[in-house]
């Protein structure tokens, strides 16, 4: 280790002390709660009966445990990947018109929470809200009753789009500045050699931005699959995702509940963790 990298991490120690003290506590708290350790009951045993109760589909969240597993990989996939693709186009569309007013609307929209726009969906897109207004206003539609279900749907439509609207630009800005730091010689040289415009894209560009573009939409993914705010608020009472199911049950007034609260609560962090590391990986092979 360097000298400079040894200052760094010494200056870095109080705060990374402190950080590692409170999550050590929360997960060692959380691990004690998810093995039955449940002192205000009375249970200070430990065992399996959370995770067991989550794998078998028995309990007060095993029931749906499965189902809001699965609902989870939905979304957070189907969100991932028509970001991906919208963000690997549209990059490569500005790059080669580039402009300030196009980064300032991407950038415009990173300013908003996800909770935010959330909001804003909720508010142009349910069946009360200003489109169907509208539409009722032009006669498109006689009651607000007719109009799409698009949000708060058991599909999870409102939700997906929701991220949409909010990592498509994130993941564009990502391909975009990688994309500005790159020679165009490569591109060049292909149009030279007679390559059509979807040859350049598939053989010269895609190549380039492919280790920034999986690393960003493995983060994505690792995000959505962890939010707990967008589901509650866009979401119905079935299917839930896991994080609204393991709050659900933490805060459920069976407090037998609270152990599997906790063990989903540990499952989507492992899994977020894993998600995150195998990223990182993919963006130091990539260096």
């Amino acid at each position: 280790m360097n000298p400079s990298t040894r200052s760094t991490y010494l200056r870095l120690a109080p705060t990374l002390g402190v950080l590692t003290i409170l999550l050590g506590a929360s997960l060692l708290y959380g691990l004690a709660q998810s093995f039955g350790y449940l002192t205000i009951i009375g249970e200070s045993e430990l065992n399996l009966t959370a995770y067991q109760n989550l794998v078998s589909g028995e309990g007060t969240a095993g029931r749906e445990f499965w189902v809001s597993l699965a609902f989870s990989l939905w979304i957070s996939l189907t969100s991932t990947l028509l970001s991906a693709i919208g963000a690997l186009f549209l990059a490569t569309l500005l790059n080669h018109r580039p402009s300030r007013l196009d980064t300032f609307a991407l950038n415009w929209n990173l300013v908003f929470p996800h909770l935010v726009w959330g909001v804003g969906v909720l508010l142009v897109f349910a069946q009360s809200g200003l489109l169907a207004r509208w539409a009722g206003v032009l006669g498109i539609i006689e009651t607000p009753a007719q109009f799409p279900v698009l949000v708060r749907d058991r599909f999870g439509i409102g939700i997906i789009f929701t991220y949409i609207g909010k990592e498509f630009p994130f993941l564009t800005l990502l391909i975009l500045a990688l994309l500005r730091t790159q020679s165009d010689g490569y591109l060049r040289i292909a149009e030279n050699l007679g390559a059509t415009r979807w040859q350049r894209f598939r053989l010269v560009t895609l190549p380039l931005v492919r280790p920034a573009l999986i690393s960003g939409s493995l983060l994505v993914f690792a995000y959505i699959f962890g939010a707990y705010e967008v589901p509650a608020l866009l979401g119905v009472r079935y299917p839930r995702t896991l994080p609204v199911l393991a709050l659900e049950s933490f805060t459920n007034p069976d407090l037998h509940a609270r152990a599997e609260g906790m063990a989903i609560s540990l499952i989507i962090a492992l899994i977020v963790l894993l998600i995150a590391g195998f990223a990182r990986a993919k963006e130091r092979t990539s260096e």
